[in-house]
């Protein structure tokens, strides 16, 4: 950044002594005052004005209002949020809460830890939430990670999840091949859904969605993995739930697929492949429902420069044909707004860590010209994001996810902005 400043400053010296040797007014002993003058009065300055270039990128009929704290406890490790609103108004937001290892003198946190609960907190206005998180599961079997929200038609609420057993060293050997070891004896148990009938009073015992084909993998119980993702379920037209689910379709590779439930949640069927590669993983992805039907999965990628990729079914999910956005982002979430547009939320991984987002026409055929706008660009390293959004009223979006500031406590943050609608939406 200095040196940056240093070549801004050369620059405006040679263009000031241009400039005074022209007019002939020049002179050796206060030729070095002038490009200072210069320098302060442009407001360029030696430093980046981050709060400019944020509200430059924010001009695509999109306001930035201000950045929230959901939750924050130096104590806990906090991330990967998601969010509703019911039909009274009310916000819940729930994410994955663990203790903060560095607190029993341990040098870093997992994302996979044996004390990892879903729990949430509550709002009535986006800003204001409660402090004491509700325990929505703990896991007998282990830790659990990503509760994914869902509200129905009928407000029934439906949370899926994933979970990780610890098991020790002694037991490793004995467990039935292949299985996902995510390190100190993590070992996935793959996915489940739980359901609440009474708005999140009390929530149901586990569903185990099923296992398919394509998954290559065993839990640690020994059975065929279950079902999995992290993403947002999409409710369509027809009442059905459509999730797009992750596969290890081989040892070191994932492949996305669709499952339809016709029952609230309560039993799954497979559909079809929504995105695999012989190179590219596609793994966490959220899906929605366009105006004219289509189903619209957005999927986070690895071994593809970090490419968010879409993919793209008009049969109902028989077939889908994926490409990619030709932007980085992971994970993408996507919000239906009230003109029909749609919101892409996503964290950004790279330098200046952060939130961005997109905002697409009705059937999201432009990704490839929308422009991109930072909410936020001052994380503290990579380890950020997550984002889930909701609409809070007519002209105001709350985008939640996850964040860190200087690689401090990792807690669950908000932006608020304003999208005015749209009258004629292409």
């Amino acid at each position: 950044m200095f040196i940056a400043a240093m070549r801004r400053y050369a620059i405006y010296t040679n263009r000031c002594i241009a400039f005074t040797k022209h007019i002939g007014i020049i002179t050796m002993k206060y030729i070095f005052l002038i490009p200072l003058l210069f320098f302060l009065l442009t407001k360029s300055g030696f430093t980046q004005n981050r709060e400019a270039n944020t509200s430059e990128s924010l001009s695509q009929n999109c306001k930035k209002i201000k950045d929230v704290i959901i939750y924050e406890d130096a104590q806990f490790y906090s991330s990967f949020p998601s969010v509703i609103k019911r039909k009274n108004g009310e916000l819940y937001v729930a994410f994955r809460r663990a203790p903060d290892r560095k607190k029993f003198s341990e040098k870093v946190n997992n994302h996979t830890d044996p004390n990892s609960y879903l729990v949430m907190v509550r709002s009535k206005d986006g800003e204001n939430w409660t402090k004491n998180p509700e325990l929505i599961y703990a896991n007998p079997f282990g830790g659990s990670q990503d509760p994914c929200l869902l509200q129905l038609k009928d407000g029934t609420i439906l949370c899926t999840s994933y979970g990780w057993a610890f098991v020790r060293p002694e037991g490793l050997d004995n467990l039935k091949k292949p299985f996902i070891n995510a390190g100190n004896g993590a070992i996935f148990l793959g996915g489940y859904i739980i359901r609440s009938t009474n708005g999140g009073k009390s929530w149901e015992a586990p569903i185990y969605p099923p296992n398919i084909t394509p998954e290559v993998n065993f839990d640690a119980l020994g059975t065929p993995l279950p079902s999995y993702n992290r993403g947002a379920m999409y409710e369509g037209k027809d009442k059905k739930i459509y999730w797009i689910v992750a596969a290890n379709d081989s040892i070191n590779r994932t492949s996305n697929h669709l499952l339809i439930s016709e029952n609230k949640g309560i039993t799954w069927e497979y559909s079809s492949v929504v995105a695999i590669d012989a190179k590219i993983s596609f793994n966490e992805a959220s899906i929605i429902e366009t105006p004219k039907g289509d189903l619209v999965g957005f999927l986070r990628t690895s071994k593809a420069d970090d490419q968010a990729f879409i993919s793209r079914s008009s049969d109902g999910g028989k077939t889908f044909k994926w490409e990619s956005m030709g932007f980085q982002g992971h994970p993408i979430n996507a919000l239906i707004l009230r003109d029909k547009r749609v919101l892409l939320t996503y964290g950004y991984r790279h330098e200046p860590f952060g939130i961005r987002a997109r905002i697409l026409n009705a059937e999201c055929t432009n990704f490839g010209t929308a422009p991109e706008i930072i909410l936020r660009d001052d994380g503290g390293n990579s380890d950020i994001g997550y984002t889930w959004p909701i609409q809070l009223n007519k002209n105001r979006v709350l985008v939640t996810y996850y964040f860190n500031l200087e690689n401090g406590t990792r807690h669950i943050a908000g932006t608020i902005l304003e999208i005015k609608p749209l009258k004629n939406n292409d």
